[in-house]
This record gives C-alpha cells, sequence and structure tokens, in this order.
C-alpha cells in the first residue's frame, strides 16, 4: 500500500452504508451495548516476542534486546510491567474518546470503569488480552483539561505519556519538550473538506488556493502558515473562527472549505448531520505536502532515559495493540463509546462513526507501516522536513538550534512489528 498516495475521496453514501453493513455483520458486538461486562475480549492466542533496539540520529535500529510483551495460550509468558512501570501508568490524551485512539483502548483491560467527573478511564493495562501486573489510566484531552497538554504534562507528574504533534513539539520546545517514542498513526487524519456540488473542479487544497475559497480552521493551525507562505493559500482565505461545530459549513449551503478529520467528518456529514445529508470531498493536510506526525506516544525528555526500561517492555506493546485494534475493533470500540457516553459532554460517538473510522483508518493508511516495514517508527528527514518547513514560513517559537532527533526516538521500538 502506499500510504504517502494523494487521497481526494468523494465518499458515496451507498458505498458507506454498504461498508457499514459488512463490517456490522463481522463484529459479536452490534447491539449497542458497550457495557465492560458486553466487551469481551476478541484476541487471539499468538504470544509476541518483542525485540527492542537501539537508534542514532538516523532512526534506524542497530541493536538491542529482547522481551516477551505479548501474552496469551501460546508458550511465552505474559508481559509483566509491575517492576519495570509507573503504577498506574497513565497517557493524557489530546480529546475525548474517538477511534483513532483506538490502540489505547485495545490495551485497557475489562475491568475498567469510567471516571465520569475527571474524564478518565481507569484499568488494567493488558497485553493481547493478559494482564501486565500494574494499573492504567487514558485521561481526556481537550475542553477536558486547562492548558496544552505537553504544559498539562510537565505539571502533572503522574502522566507517564502524553499525545504529541510534530508542530507542536516544535514550537513548545523551549518550555515543555517532549519526546515521542511511538507513532501509532502513520499519517494525521486531518482534512480539508468541501462541497464538490458547490466546487466540481476543485481536487485538492491547491484548488481551493486558486479559486479563493473561503477556508474556515481553528486558530493558530501551523499547516495554514506553512500553505500560505508557500503560496498554497492566500492569507485573506484563511478565516481562523472555526469552533468545531459543522454549523456554519451548513448554513452557507458549502459556501466555505473546512477542517476535519477523514476519519469522522465524511460520515457524519452524510449520516448525521440530517440538515447536509450528502457527500463532502476532501484532502489530507498529509497529502498536500505537511507531513507531521500526529497523536503520537510522547515522554518529557528527562523520562526517556529515566523510564527508559518501562518503554522498552512498553512500546512493543503498544505497536502490537494498534495492529489488533484495526483488525478486530469491537472491544475497544465499546470502551470507547461507553466512555463517551459516561463523560456525558458536548461529544458524542457511536458505533456507526467509529466503524467508519477504522475502516478509513486502513483504507487511507492512517494506522500502517513507517518507513520500512515496522509500524509506528518514525522517520528523521520526515520531521526534519517539517521543521524546515516551519522555519522557512516563520513560525514563532522554532528554536534556531532544534534539530528532528530532538523530537524522536526508535530506540523502543520492535522492528518485527508491523502490518
Amino acid at each position: 500500500m502506499n500510504h504517502h498516495r494523494r487521497t481526494t475521496r468523494r465518499l458515496l453514501a451507498s458505498v458507506a452504508a454498504a461498508s457499514l453493513l459488512v463490517v456490522a455483520c463481522s463484529d459479536d458486538d452490534d447491539g449497542g451495548d458497550t457495557t465492560a461486562e458486553s466487551a469481551t475480549s476478541t484476541e487471539g492466542t499468538t504470544a509476541t516476542t518483542a525485540t527492542s533496539g537501539t537508534t542514532g540520529t538516523t532512526g534506524t535500529t542497530t541493536g538491542g534486546s529482547s522481551a516477551t510483551t505479548t501474552g496469551g495460550s501460546g508458550s511465552a509468558a505474559p508481559a509483566n510491567l509491575a517492576d519495570l512501570c509507573p503504577d498506574p501508568f497513565v497517557i493524557q490524551t489530546d480529546w475525548f474518546p474517538e477511534s483513532e485512539h483506538g490502540a489505547l483502548y485495545e490495551m485497557m483491560g475489562d475491568d475498567y470503569e469510567v471516571d465520569g467527573n475527571n474524564k478518565v478511564v481507569k484499568g488494567s493495562l493488558v497485553a493481547g488480552g493478559e494482564d501486565t501486573g500494574i494499573k492504567y489510566e487514558i485521561r481526556a484531552g481537550g475542553p477536558a483539561i486547562a492548558s496544552t497538554v505537553a504544559a498539562t504534562t510537565y505539571s502533572d507528574d503522574s502522566i507517564t505519556l502524553a499525545y504529541a504533534n510534530t508542530e507542536s513539539q516544535v514550537t513548545q520546545n523551549g518550555e515543555t519538550p517532549l519526546v515521542s517514542i511511538l507513532a501509532p498513526l502513520e499519517i494525521n487524519p486531518q482534512i480539508i473538506y468541501w462541497d464538490p456540488e458547490t466546487y466540481p473542479d476543485v481536487q485538492t487544497l491547491a484548488d481551493l488556493g486558486e479559486e479563493e475559497i473561503t477556508i474556515n480552521i481553528f486558530s493558530n493551525s501551523v499547516y495554514a502558515e506553512v500553505f500560505i507562505a508557500d503560496g498554497t493559500w492566500s492569507e485573506g482565505q484563511v478565516d481562523p473562527s472555526y469552533d468545531g461545530s459543522p454549523a456554519r459549513f451548513v448554513s452557507e449551503d458549502g459556501a466555505i472549505a473546512q477542517q476535519g478529520f477523514a476519519s469522522a467528518e465524511p460520515y457524519k456529514y452524510e449520516e448525521e448531520f440530517t440538515d447536509w445529508g450528502k457527500p463532502v470531498e476532501y484532502e489530507l493536510i498529509h497529502d498536500a505536502g505537511f507531513e507531521v506526525y500526529s497523536q503520537t506516544l510522547a515522554a518529557r525528555a528527562d523520562d526517556v532515559e529515566g523510564l527508559s526500561d518501562c518503554f522498552a517492555a512498553f512500546v512493543p506493546i503498544a505497536q502490537q495493540a494498534a495492529i489488533d485494534y484495526v483488525d478486530d475493533p469491537a472491544r475497544a470500540n465499546a470502551i470507547i463509546i461507553d466512555a463517551v457516553e459516561g463523560f456525558d459532554t458536548f461529544w458524542t460517538y457511536d458505533e456507526g462513526v467509529a466503524e467508519f473510522s477504522v475502516e478509513t483508518q486502513n483504507e487511507l493508511g492512517l494506522v500502517g507501516n513507517g518507513p520500512d516495514e515496522t509500524l509506528g517508527n518514525m522517520d528523521e528527514a520526515r520531521i526534519q522536513g517539517v521543521i524546515d518547513q516551519m522555519r522557512d514560513a516563520g513560525v514563532d517559537g522554532v528554536p534556531e538550534d532544534l534539530k528532528a532527533a530532538d523530537l524522536f526516538t526508535n530506540e523502543f521500538i520492535d522492528t518485527s512489528i508491523g502490518l
């Protein structure tokens, strides 16, 4: 699969419906019961032996040691993180639960509890369905926290890992440096979408620029600064007032373009937003040339060495969880949906969009191998390219001496684990 192909999709309602029907028929969990009791594990019984290596600044593995990372009925023993990792093992995310976080929820045990007041899901950390000996917390981000993910992570020592993306790692490196140790997503799901009926000749983000179509996005979106600087868009057509709602796009009858996720908005506009009820077309930010890593698992810079034994054992578990999730997402999706319901906020999530998300992650290679046959490792040249683009665009906060190797390490990656 070419994960770097140009991706412009028109999602027809009939195709989407047929795809969802196939998923519904193949999944055991299709009745809408999302309690922990009904979320029975469907993991296989094959044990995986992980090999953790070290890496230089080129990001290539140069050696390492072996450790068993997943359990099951095979010959290898279940992973035991009790003597290696913080307990509980806490991951701070950047938003409410959604299927893009699927790898995290794949590692949540069936004993989980939803803490609606604090927007946290708590339970045992499992590998291949087997208890690793420690507790586990997944914390919601976005409106659930008072500051950025990086600032929250530095102000709360109980957080073990946090979500990061390349552009924020760059601009926040001076005060709150995070180092990515795993990329569960190979491609950033962010898109700009538009109405193909209103703009039948638009196929790319560059076309939006040529047509001078208003593009409604969140404020402080670095990709917009890059695209304005390189001439893809003009400054006057970018409107940074997006509030996360479809209201403006619908009320203006598709006269504008807007940001979203490839794994969510196309489904929602056809199936959930009844005032619209038809396809949108889109292009990935990644395919337009800004190839950040999104929603990586990242550690405080000092913890990369301080928790190295823990990360060497944990990262291969998380790599395998990402694969297990896209192969059979039913159990983890049930936990995600249950958590969203328990949090009881404006954010909603149901089986339809969860299933669509996983299908899209597979179809577009959002979850996929890195620059080789390994899932979760990161490419130094790609990260350096983002830094250079930001620097050339004059983005504020880019340290003069920052280089890609400051933002990631592949030293904990098991190179044998891949799709």
